[in-house]
């Protein structure tokens, strides 16, 4: 191995003597010829010179071309630490951004989903904070929804499962209404007296932009649907409360019905606008509504007499009184004590002279006073309504 390196280097120095070998140069300085020697040593040297030079020339160029392609962006330049230092920062703060953006939707969806929960609790115990459950809902940007898919996908799924149940509690609140409306007519009234006409609603067409976006919209639909059903029911619930329906007495009988009769004073016939109830004097006498006092006073032929104003065009009069226990102007509440049996005005004898108006006309009491209706026993249980029998004695004399 050694042999063949040696044999290799003399045949190379060989050649390289053969190449730089003493060369005459001739040339002409304007006056004379003159004529010089160049030996191969010499020649070597320059070559040697020519060839360094060449080199960083080369090097010289390559990193001239490198820095122009830096700046025409074709290429990375070199980063300084200082530049490295930077360019890591910005990466770190995409990442927090990314983090606070994939945060935000998991809160949007968690809030969603508390809020869309309190409904369903509303719906199913009839009672809810109205205030709060009109919040708009948390909305969630499509492009962080995505960034955070992975992380949302659990709540995703708990919405579905809450769409799935708003709808079927939505069908029983459609029927719970239904039934509450159909007990209001059954009583004369009308539903619109107590349930107020839904706000009017428009504006253009837009289509939803994603399939994503259009779903939500469809379960924001779904919900506020059954939002708005409930806070019909709702309504309807809290109005009944101003339709009398409690026991004005602990014992209910009759003496006299509403109609005509015969006048028990001229015995010719006669409207009676209302019912008698007989019992002792300073029997108990309830409010069988909330309401407003509008007349606490004597008012000729009821005597002591208390009127209450429940709204929606609803009183109730209680006549014949021995002792009037509320003042004018104030509220009281259904089963409130009231007043005292008496046989106070024209009146034959101690009873309570009981009258339900609308709109200013007398009609019939006896039906609101044997409804056993459950949404008002549903919300106040202390008051049982007892049933009565639809006819009764028959009218005094």
């Amino acid at each position: 191995m050694n042999r063949i390196s040696i044999e290799s280097g003399v045949r190379l120095a060989s050649r390289l003597k053969a190449y730089f070998k003493t060369r005459d140069f001739i040339f002409h300085d304007g006056r004379d010829l003159k004529r010089f020697s160049l030996g191969g040593r010499a020649q070597a040297m320059m070559a040697g010179v020519a060839g360094v030079t060449l080199c960083f020339s080369a090097y010289g160029v390559a990193q001239a071309a490198v820095g122009a392609a830096a700046m025409s962006g074709i290429v990375d330049a070199p980063l300084s630490p200082e530049a490295k230092v930077a360019q890591l920062r910005v990466r770190v703060s995409k990442m927090q951004a990314d983090v606070a953006t994939i945060k935000a939707a998991a809160q949007a969806h968690a809030a969603r989903i508390d809020q869309r929960q309190a409904l369903l609790v509303a719906v199913v115990s009839g009672k809810g904070d109205v205030a709060a459950l009109t919040k708009p809902t948390p909305s969630v940007d499509p492009k962080a929804d995505a960034l955070a898919a992975d992380v949302v996908a659990p709540l995703k799924k708990i919405e579905q499962q809450q769409v799935a149940v708003a709808v079927q509690a939505r069908r029983v609140v459609d029927q719970r209404f239904a039934k509450a409306v159909a007990h209001v007519r059954s009583l004369g009234l009308n539903p619109a007296r107590i349930v107020a006409k839904q706000p009017a609603m428009g504006g253009p067409y837009e289509a939803a932009d994603s399939a994503a976006t259009e779903a939500d919209l469809r379960a924001d639909t779904q919900f506020r649907s059954l939002f708005m059903t409930w806070k019909k029911l709702d309504t309807l619930q809290q109005g009944v409360i101003a339709i009398p329906s409690a026991q004005p007495v602990a014992h209910l009988n009759y003496t006299s019905n509403y109609g005509i009769r015969s006048d028990p004073f001229r015995g010719t016939a006669a409207m009676h606008a209302g019912v008698d109830i007989p019992g002792p004097v300073g029997t108990p006498i309830y409010a069988t509504a909330d309401g407003m006092v509008d007349r606490a006073e004597r008012a000729g032929g009821y005597g002591n007499m208390v009127e209450l104003d429940h709204g929606k065009g609803i009183q109730t009069r209680y006549g014949h009184l021995s002792k009037i226990l509320v003042e004018p102007g104030t509220r009281v509440h259904r089963g409130q004590l009231i007043a005292l049996m008496g046989s106070t005005g024209r009146s034959t004898g101690p009873h309570l002279h009981y009258e339900v108006r609308i709109d200013g006309r007398a009609v019939n009491p006896v039906p609101f006073l044997q409804t056993a209706d459950y949404l008002v026993a549903a919300q106040d249980k202390s008051i049982s309504t007892i049933p009565v029998s639809v006819g009764g004695p028959a009218a005094a004399d």
